[in-house]
């Protein structure tokens, strides 16, 4: 398998196309959370195609993700999948991996990997465990979990509330890096697969295939799992939720030798109020 993993610059150079398309997108409110799901005509559960919020670019035409290029920010939909257990990841595509992870996405997770390269995010590489452990390294990538609760009421938090330590009894405190994954080829055919797509989207436990990835050990063992879902702060089960990607990008000087825009080093945050439902919230 190794021989046929490319470098996280291979994937660069195949999203490169993709970045081109998001250069003109217009200036936008900040992403809405989803609206609680209502009875309708029976959908293709394999695919998803809901109203674009306002001000974001769909970055495939059946599936829920998009991105915005002035804000530079990613968004992609999904569910809960799991308020109980332990994990592996916080995030994977539908249909993969959602008995170890707490969101299940409606979309592969090379759209994301696509979107984050367009806002300027840098893919590192995912961990490596030989001949000796290294980290997984990359943009650091706040995520924000977006959702209504039963009251019809916008709630958000960071990804890591919903993550338990399970030495420290909290939340984890840890952040995601962009490892960046990596393609296999399947040698029958010569089409190239992307790892992440498989299920190691947003990871708790170390993969070398992960798009997004713990900059610290952690093991995949079943017996040393890190990390559990923390119950009390998870949404019920099937609770649409909406999550904002925010990679941490330097900004650049205003001019030569003005430092006001310093790198940032500290979680970006979505305004707290989202669109009302007259300016364009999905239905």
């Amino acid at each position: 398998m190794n021989s046929l993993t490319f470098r996280s610059s291979s994937i660069a150079v195949l999203f490169a196309l993709l970045a081109m398309l998001f250069a003109s997108v217009a200036a936008a409110q900040d992403p809405p959370p989803i609206e609680q799901e209502k009875e309708a005509e029976a959908p293709d559960e394999s695919k998803s195609v809901k109203p674009d919020p306002p001000g974001l670019t769909r970055l495939a035409k059946d599936y829920d993700v998009w991105v915005d290029m002035k804000r530079k920010l990613v968004v992609v939909d999904g569910k809960i999948c799991l308020r109980r257990g332990p994990l592996e990841m916080f995030a994977c595509p539908k249909g993969t991996k959602e008995h170890e992870a707490v969101v299940a996405v409606n979309s592969p997770a090379q759209f994301v990997h696509a979107g984050l390269l367009a806002v300027g995010a840098k893919a590192g590489h995912p961990v490596r465990f030989r001949p000796e452990y290294v980290a997984a390294e990359g943009t650091i990538v706040d995520i924000w979990v977006l959702w209504k609760d039963e009251r019809g009421e916008n709630q958000k938090v960071r990804a890591q509330e919903m993550v338990k330590n399970e030495e420290t009894g909290k939340a984890m405190t840890y952040n995601w890096v962009f490892g960046g994954s990596g393609f296999w080829v399947d040698e029958e055919t010569g089409e190239r697969h992307y790892h992440g797509d498989g299920g190691d989207f947003i990871c708790v436990s170390n993969f070398s295939t992960a798009t997004l990835d713990l900059p610290v050990e952690s093991s995949q063992a079943n017996d040393a799992l890190l990390f559990a879902a923390f119950t009390e702060k998870i949404p019920p089960m099937d609770t649409e939720v909406r999550l904002v990607l925010v990679p941490r990008i330097p900004r650049t000087p205003k001019a030569s030798g003005d430092s006001s825009d310093p790198p940032k080093d500290e979680p970006a945050e979505p305004e707290a109020a989202p669109p009302e439902k007259d300016a364009g919230e999905p239905k």
